[in-house]
């Protein structure tokens, strides 16, 4: 028992770990849109997958690793580091990632099945905890930093993101819900089982 225990964890650190790094190579692809100083970004896209296949506690543990060492100043998230990133404009958001990955996992794991009604679920889990829940802190940080109306913050920082965060929730999803059938128990354990359609 304390040996399968001690495995499990080993393993679960080292998910976290190569989900940790997936995040920073994944926060160092910007996009500019021109009219925004906020970018396009695969940042929540990698939290999405690591909180729905890591689970809970090693999500938030990956990406709040992540952004614990950015904060002491390795240039970790989007290529910066240090205090200055994590009180910037965008740090609202920052803040929000690991406790998108713990909601994300936390919710998705209760999520049993894999037919059409697991896959809904999964899909609203991970694009609320994913995207929406990053703009409670995102929004009112990047108004009170650039001293700009909660509207023209909404417009900047919000709005023109939602059609690409859907479709990055939609991504995870699929991706998710496939490994879930190879993994249904997860993907931390060496349980597996045979393929089957996902409608069974």
């Amino acid at each position: 028992m304390q040996t399968s225990a001690f495995n499990w964890s080993i393993r679960g650190i080292t998910y976290a770990a190569l989900f940790g790094a997936l995040f920073v190579a994944f926060t160092f692809i910007q996009i500019p849109l021109g009219f925004t100083p906020v970018q396009i970004t695969l940042a929540n896209f990698a939290i999405m997958l690591t909180g729905a296949l890591l689970g809970g506690v090693y999500g938030f543990i990956s990406i709040g690793a992540v952004v614990l060492l950015t904060a002491i100043g390795l240039p970790l998230v989007h290529g910066a580091g240090g205090i200055a990133l994590l009180t910037g404009r965008t740090a609202g958001f920052i803040w929000a990632y690991p406790f998108a990955a713990l909601f994300i996992g936390l919710i998705a794991s209760r999520i049993r099945g894999r037919g059409w009604k697991s896959f809904v679920l999964l899909f609203l889990t991970i694009e609320i905890s994913g995207s929406l829940l990053l703009y409670v802190t995102g929004i009112p940080w990047f108004a009170h930093v650039t001293h700009y109306s909660l509207a023209k913050s909404l417009s900047l920082s919000c709005y023109p993101f939602l059609p690409g965060d859907a479709a990055k929730a939609l991504l995870a999803t699929l991706i998710v819900h496939q490994i879930r059938v190879v993994f249904p128990e997860g993907i931390l354990t060496r349980k597996s089982s045979p393929v089957v359609p996902l409608d069974a």
